[in-house]
């Protein structure tokens, strides 16, 4: 295996992907920080799922609902992963036939800029 479970000197990072095709290289913004890589998937997934569910109207199909999401969605990956690294492509399917509960969309909970804005409120 040539990937490594050790994180990069700076921490796993998350890309977030406009799939709309508005920000320059599709890139929104990277989010860093992250101190293992259970959290970088959780980050990524949640943050995938959210971006479905905002994509999801009333009485659209599953297959709608993934177009919508591709032409409007993000997507997100962590960087160095490899294989390792959480993959939207892995679970579209099954996001797209069953809603979300507000629970397995909330990537903020997973967000590592989250714990220094608690720290600035201390």
């Amino acid at each position: 295996m040539s990937e490594t479970i050790f994180a990069p000197a700076e921490g796993w990072r998350v890309r977030i992907l406009d799939l709309s095709g508005g920000a320059e290289d599709n890139i929104v913004e990277e989010v860093g920080g992250f101190p293992d890589l259970i959290q970088a998937n959780a980050f990524a997934r949640a943050y995938v799922r959210d971006s479905i569910e905002r994509c999801r109207m009333a009485g659209l199909s599953p297959a709608e609902v993934l177009k919508a999401w591709f032409s409007f969605g993000e997507d997100a990956e962590v960087l160095e992963a490899g294989d390792m690294g959480w993959r939207s492509a892995n679970e579209l399917d099954d996001f797209a036939a069953h809603a979300a509960t507000p629970m397995e969309r909330d990537w903020r909970a997973f967000d590592p800029r989250r714990a220094d804005d608690d720290d600035a409120e201390d």
